[in-house]
C-alpha cells in the first residue's frame, strides 16, 4: 500500500522566501517527509486569497501562511477553520511578542523584510565584488575586499563568496595552484590588514568533487587534477602555506556552505569586521 500524499500549502504576501526557508529547516527534521509544496505568493488583495483558498481545498494537507493585512488574514483563517486543516501563521507568534515587548504597534505592510535599503545594495555590491574576484581575477582593488578566501581547488571558495555577498560581505577569491607564487597583490592585501582564511579539504573528497567536474565537462587531459597522491600533496603544500603565513583554517570537508559561511563570519567578528 502506497502511502498517503500530504500537501504542504505556503501562502505569503510577499516573495515566499521567509516561509520556504522555515518549512525547509523545519522538514529537514523529518527524513522521510516529502509532501507535495504548493506555494501561493505576493496575495495582497481578496482575489488572490481565494486563489489560494481553492488551491487548499483541491488537495487539503498543511497550511503555512504569513499574511500581514489583517482582512486578508481573517479571511484565509475563515477558510482554513472551515476547511478543519492544520496550520501556523509564520510570523505572528513572534510579532505579537516583540509587539508587547517593544510597546509598539506593527505596521501591517507586506514585505517590509524585503524592501530596499542599503543593505540591500550593500548585497549587491557585495555579489558584483565576489564575482569579479572570482578564481584569481586579482589587482590592487584586492584591498578593498572584507575578506580573502584562499586554497586548493574545489575547496567551495567560489560557493562561500556568494553566500557572503548575500551578507554584505565582499569576499574575494585567490586560488592556490600547485608551483604558482599568488599575485603579489594578495601578499599587499594582507599586509594592508585585509583578514585572509584558508580552506581546506581531506585528500578524498576533493578527488571525488574534482572527478565528477571532469566528467562533467569531458575532459580527460587533466587526470593529474583528480589524482589522489597529487591531491594530497596539495593540501600538504597548502597547510604549509597556512602555517607559514599565520592564516587561519576551515576544514570544509564535513561543512555545508552555510556552516563554512558561518565560521567565516564568526572569525570576522572576532577581527571586528562591520557587518559580519
Amino acid at each position: 500500500m502506497e502511502p498517503e500524499t500530504k500537501h504542504l500549502h505556503l501562502i505569503s504576501d510577499s516573495t515566499g522566501e521567509t516561509i520556504d526557508a522555515m518549512a525547509k529547516a523545519a522538514l529537514a527534521r523529518f527524513t522521510d517527509a516529502a509532501p507535495v509544496v504548493h506555494q501561493t505568493v505576493f496575495v495582497r488583495n481578496a482575489t488572490d486569497v481565494d486563489t489560494a483558498i481553492t488551491n487548499m481545498r483541491a488537495h487539503g494537507g498543511f497550511v503555512l501562511y504569513t499574511l500581514s493585512d489583517p482582512k486578508l488574514r481573517q479571511m484565509l483563517e475563515d477558510a482554513i477553520r472551515t476547511e478543519n486543516m492544520p496550520s501556523v501563521s509564520a510570523l505572528e507568534p513572534l510579532v505579537d511578542s516583540f509587539a508587547a515587548f517593544f510597546d509598539q504597534t506593527p505596521a501591517d505592510r507586506p514585505g517590509m523584510q524585503h524592501r530596499l535599503s542599503n543593505d540591500y545594495f550593500d548585497r549587491i555590491a557585495a555579489l558584483d565584488f565576489a564575482i569579479a574576484y572570482d578564481d584569481g581575477a586579482i589587482g590592487e582593488r584586492l584591498q578593498q575586499a572584507h575578506v580573502i578566501l584562499t586554497g586548493v581547488s574545489r575547496s567551495s571558495k567560489t560557493p562561500t563568496c556568494i553566500y557572503l555577498a548575500y551578507r554584505g560581505i565582499k569576499a574575494a577569491n585567490v586560488p592556490l595552484v600547485p608551483g604558482v607564487a599568488p599575485d603579489p597583490a594578495f601578499f599587499d592585501a594582507m599586509a594592508r590588514g585585509v583578514p585572509v582564511i584558508g580552506l581546506t579539504a581531506s585528500p578524498s573528497r576533493l578527488s571525488q568533487i574534482r572527478s565528477q567536474r571532469l566528467e562533467a565537462i569531458g575532459s580527460t587531459k587533466t587526470a593529474d587534477y583528480a589524482e589522489l597522491d597529487k591531491i594530497r600533496d596539495e593540501v600538504a603544500d597548502a597547510r604549509l602555506f597556512f602555517e607559514k603565513h599565520a592564516i587561519p583554517m576551515i576544514d570544509v570537508t564535513r561543512r555545508s556552505i552555510e556552516e563554512t559561511a558561518a565560521e567565516v563570519l564568526a572569525l570576522l567578528r572576532d577581527r571586528g569586521i562591520a557587518g559580519a
